[in-house]
């Protein structure tokens, strides 16, 4: 009979290797990190590009980056790449939050969406209406929405820090916040920052949704097997002139939150797998002979939850460690001496976005917050107050990932651009510093 080593005789070096890769798994799923990591990769960029290696810094992302098949190559810009293929993953995990959310989240019914939805709503008007009190005119005024985001790993990081005793309402109520400014984000990306439409790609874009359908008709589970059809989305986003990121939230709310039907339940199949290994076990068979048990309870555990949680959890380390960060490395390098705020109008960018974030967001959140309850739509959740709300309110002054996003779309200009991401980085600093401080006198009074 074959016999397994206790954990006492494993060689030291295999059980502190074992132990180091679970601390390590535990601190990537550490919501307070991913937002450090994003604040690191943001400071480099902007340390890198104000240096003396600065043209470095921009010549990498002009880098042209190449695929093709026989005569048909496609070459783009590593920049390009980053902020139109990469962060199509970014956007993916959005739609599956956004899925999750209306299915059995904060989004399911009226009555537990009413409050964040209004405050969401408020938090994107009032700061819009202060960037459009400065900056009325074009082209300032192509920038309108991009104090409207917010960050959702920056801001949910930053709350992070405040530790467990923030009530966990009050948690619940900005991430719900959050996703519903991601989906007036994605809707105000498509409808106002899309160019003209080429309604040929339409056919594409329909041709990978149709794949994605048939797909899921005949039950296929394995998230490999879509690679292909959301690449055929994507091209034709690409050609219809479309946000081709938007191809990820389309995805993302395609994906089944239910588990897939199958023969045997998965906790079956998983029972099944582990009686044929201990029949092996005690037969002292081949490892060969395991294969099949192997794949059978890989199979079971794929199924035991539903696509939108298992796709969402195996990309989250790579979307919150890989594509946020990379984007912040290759975006939030503004080179200061290259911004004029005495020309044309891009001081009154930076003071709009500054002002729209640090106090638009958190008077629309609370203004807003406070009308639906007065009117009686709503009540507060147990355990988020008024002081909760404003707590939300000043993190949702956060834009970062999504306000560079769309600035990059909506404002062609590169000194309004470096304008206005040198706006939003200072306001979300601001937001987050100022956060911070209420939220150390929140939880002393709730202590």
């Amino acid at each position: 009979m074959n016999q397994h080593p206790s954990r006492q005789s494993l060689p030291r070096a295999q059980i502190l290797a074992e132990r180091a890769f679970s601390t390590l798994d535990r601190f990537l799923h550490i919501e307070a990190v991913s937002g450090i990591v994003l604040l690191v990769a943001a400071t480099i960029a902007l340390i890198w590009a104000n240096s003396s290696f600065s043209a470095s810094y921009h010549d990498l992302w002009h880098t042209p980056f190449s695929i093709g098949i026989g005569t048909y190559v496609f070459s783009q810009s590593l920049h390009f790449w980053i902020n139109d293929a990469l962060m199509t993953v970014f956007f993916l995990v959005v739609g599956m939050e956004i899925r999750r959310e209306i299915h059995e989240g904060a989004l399911s019914n009226f009555r537990l969406a009413a409050l964040p939805l209004a405050a969401a709503m408020g938090g994107v008007v009032a700061p819009a209406l202060i960037y459009l009190f400065f900056n009325s005119a074009p082209p300032n005024s192509a920038g309108w929405a991009v104090p409207t985001a917010t960050d959702i790993a920056f801001a949910v990081g930053v709350l992070a820090l405040l530790g467990r005793s923030i009530p966990g309402n009050v948690r619940v109520f900005l991430l719900a916040l959050a996703i519903i400014d991601d989906i007036v984000a994605v809707l105000i990306i498509a409808v106002f920052y899309s160019g003209g439409l080429d309604y040929s790609g339409l056919l594409i874009a329909a041709l990978g949704i149709i794949m994605v359908l048939g797909l899921q008709m005949i039950g296929t589970t394995s998230a490999y097997a879509y690679v292909l059809p959301g690449a055929v989305l994507w091209i034709g986003l690409l050609q219809t002139g479309a946000h081709p990121t938007l191809a990820g939230v389309v995805l993302g709310l395609m994906t089944p939150v239910l588990p897939g039907r199958m023969k045997k339940p998965p906790l079956m199949l998983a029972s099944e797998a582990i009686n044929t290994f201990s029949h092996l076990n005690k037969q002292d068979a081949s490892p060969n002979h395991l294969a099949e048990p192997v794949k059978q309870l890989k199979r079971a555990q794929r199924e035991l939850m539903a696509p939108v949680t298992r796709v969402q959890m195996a990309l989250h380390p790579w979307v919150a460690y890989g594509v946020m960060p990379l984007f912040a490395l290759a975006n939030a390098g503004v080179t200061l001496d290259g911004v004029d705020l005495a020309m044309g109008g891009s001081q009154s960018v930076l003071l709009g976005i500054l002002l729209a974030l640090v106090i638009g967001k958190p008077f629309g959140v609370i203004a807003a917050s406070w009308l639906v309850v007065r009117l009686g739509w709503c009540v507060l959740p147990p355990g988020l107050s008024w002081g909760g709300i404003s707590l939300v309110g000043l993190l949702a002054g956060i834009g970062f990932t999504m306000s560079i996003f769309i600035a990059t779309l909506g404002l062609a200009d590169p000194n309004l651009l470096g304008a206005a991401k040198l706006g939003v980085l200072l306001a979300s600093l601001t937001a987050a510093i100022v956060g911070l401080s209420w939220g150390y006198l929140y939880k002393k009074r709730h202590k």
